[in-house]
């Protein structure tokens, strides 16, 4: 199947261009790694209100899935969730990995959507026809404590960016871990398929949730 790319330039007219950090050193927690295009927060909020197709991704509990719907619902695009569209079947049950990359490639044709999701076996598919990733970084005890939070406040239901049937329950052992280890054991490999795959995309790097919630609050 052939995808159609992105547009021809990231950075048409009336967009900011990238500043003098579009090659900047970001530490991941293990080591510095240059991350290509990497936009200010100023920089974010113009592209955010006016660019057709957005990627957020980072660490479960890191508050991506509020942001996403909280822009999509403000530009009135389409809202895309990884775990609620394509990971899950009702029940926790797993959808197959062929039919997940099948539907992954059908929402990215859409002409404008905002994407929430890391999941880096997609990601070469994805990044492509992104025209902004934004990357949410914040600490990962804020993240665990997001996580406990939500599956409190959900406690017997299902969230609104979880498929049907998916009822909220406690965190287990392994996703704390994950959650825990996300700057080791995941960063480093998103950061090599942004490069490899999205060296041409404009990011921003939200390290905090003042940061957020100035991104999610400037889109008109």
């Amino acid at each position: 199947m052939t995808l159609p790319t992105g547009s021809q330039s990231n950075s048409p007219a009336g967009f900011p261009q990238p500043s003098s950090r579009s090659v900047a050193e970001i530490v991941t927690g293990v080591s510095f790694r240059i991350l290509p295009k990497l936009i200010t927060i100023d920089e974010a909020r113009q592209l955010t209100a006016t660019v057709k197709r957005i990627l957020v991704i980072g660490c479960s509990g890191g508050g991506k899935s509020t942001l996403a719907q909280r822009i999509a619902s403000k530009r009135h695009i389409k809202y895309i969730s990884l775990d609620r569209d394509v990971r899950w079947l009702p029940d926790w049950e797993p959808r197959d990995a062929n039919e997940r990359r099948r539907l992954v490639e059908e929402f990215i044709l859409g002409e404008s959507w905002i994407m929430d999701g890391t999941y880096p076996s997609s990601l070469d598919i994805r990044l492509p026809r992104t025209d902004l990733v934004i990357w949410v970084r914040i600490p990962r005890y804020l993240s665990l404590y997001s996580v406990y939070k939500r599956s409190i406040q959900n406690h017997g239901r299902t969230r609104p960016d979880m498929a049907a049937g998916c009822i909220e329950r406690l965190p287990d052992r392994e996703f704390l871990s994950y959650i825990w280890n996300f700057e080791t054991l995941a960063a480093p490999k998103i950061t090599e398929l942004l490069e490899t795959h999205g060296a041409d995309v404009p990011m921003v790097v939200l390290k905090n949730r003042a940061q957020i919630n100035s991104l999610a609050a400037n889109n008109h």
